[in-house]
């Protein structure tokens, strides 16, 4: 576990060193969202951003077998299934597994 909040936080560090802001698992989830979606930097209103935190957590947790991606629409939004379950985690559990998710992503 340790290791795991080492490493995040140098991802952390380096990631608002690139983009001179301070963030949060949820404002990275957006980045990330954002990327996957491949559409550049825009507005995006509230349901689209909501939206985007879908994609990113669909992505990153595609390594660990809970989705997979199923196809892009014609506005260019990828959708993806659910192939199995995430088990019911606690709010420290299920932040760790984002967290081990997003480093593997940028990894």
């Amino acid at each position: 576990m340790e290791d795991i909040e080492k490493k995040w936080g140098e991802l952390v560090l380096s990631l608002e060193k690139s983009l001179d802001d301070e963030l949060t698992l949820k404002s990275i989830l957006f980045l990330i969202g954002v990327q996957e979606l491949g559409q550049g930097i825009r507005s995006f209103d509230k349901e689209e951003k909501i939206y985007l935190l879908h994609i990113a957590t669909c992505k990153l947790l595609i390594p660990f077998g809970y989705y997979r991606f199923k196809s892009v629409d014609e506005d260019g939004w990828p959708h993806y299934e659910e192939v199995k379950k995430l088990e019911r985690l606690g709010a420290r559990s299920q932040k760790n597994l984002m967290k081990r998710a997003i480093l593997k992503y940028f990894e």
